[in-house]
This record gives structure tokens, C-alpha cells and sequence, in this order.
């Protein structure tokens, strides 16, 4: 039975654990040629959601750092998650919607680390 992850209130942690978990269920079966790269998505997708976390609890140039992490760690998933669909090792429309949480996490980091003046 699947579970969802706990809402925090930040849009930011709450997409970033739900495309985590969408992530990593994914990648559990990939075949054995392509394990390290499931085995990427599964740390990415984790450090985006604990980065965020982190950083939430954090304040000046260190949560800084720990939202540049995040979306750093977005971006890397991302592609593992691309390169998984392009061999046909895991299901497309589960990654799509794993992608659109990731992109829409770095949309909402790029924001928190640039502030509009």
C-alpha cells in the first residue's frame, strides 16, 4: 500500500518528497546493467527533500547552501530519470510526473535564491 509524504506546510519540501518518492519507487526494478544509475536517482531524489528540509531550518548564506544543493540535486535526478525512460527501464508516465515535481521544486529553489528586489 502506498503512502503519501507528510504536508509541511512548504510547497518547496512537499513537492520535493512526493517527486522523491515517485523517484525512488521507480527505480527499484531496474535491471542490473543500470543499477548505478538507480542507484543515483535514489541519492539525488533524497538530497533534494533533505536539503530543502535543512535549509528550512536554517538562515542566512547556509540555507543558501543547502537550497543550491537541492536544486543542483533536481537537476541530476532529472536526467537520470530521462536517460531510464530513453531505455525503456521504467514506466514514462510515472516519470513525467516524478520530472514536473523536480522542475517545479527548482522553479520554487531558483526563487528562494533569488529573490525578486
Amino acid at each position: 500500500m502506498q503512502q503519501t509524504a507528510p504536508q509541511t506546510g512548504f510547497d518547496a519540501q512537499d513537492k520535493a518528497y512526493r517527486a522523491a518518492t515517485i523517484a525512488i519507487s521507480l527505480v527499484m526494478r531496474v535491471p542490473a546493467p543500470l543499477k548505478p544509475i538507480a542507484d543515483q536517482v535514489i541519492r539525488s531524489a533524497s538530497s533534494v527533500s533533505a536539503n530543502i528540509a535543512e535549509g528550512r531550518g536554517r538562515s542566512g548564506r547556509d540555507r543558501l547552501y543547502h537550497w543550491r544543493i537541492a536544486y543542483g540535486s533536481a537537476r541530476e535526478v532529472d536526467s537520470h530519470l530521462r536517460l531510464l525512460v530513453g531505455t525503456g527501464s521504467i514506466e514514462s508516465s510515472r516519470a513525467d510526473e516524478a520530472i514536473q515535481l523536480f522542475d517545479d521544486v527548482r522553479a520554487i529553489t531558483w526563487r528562494l535564491l533569488h529573490p525578486k528586489p
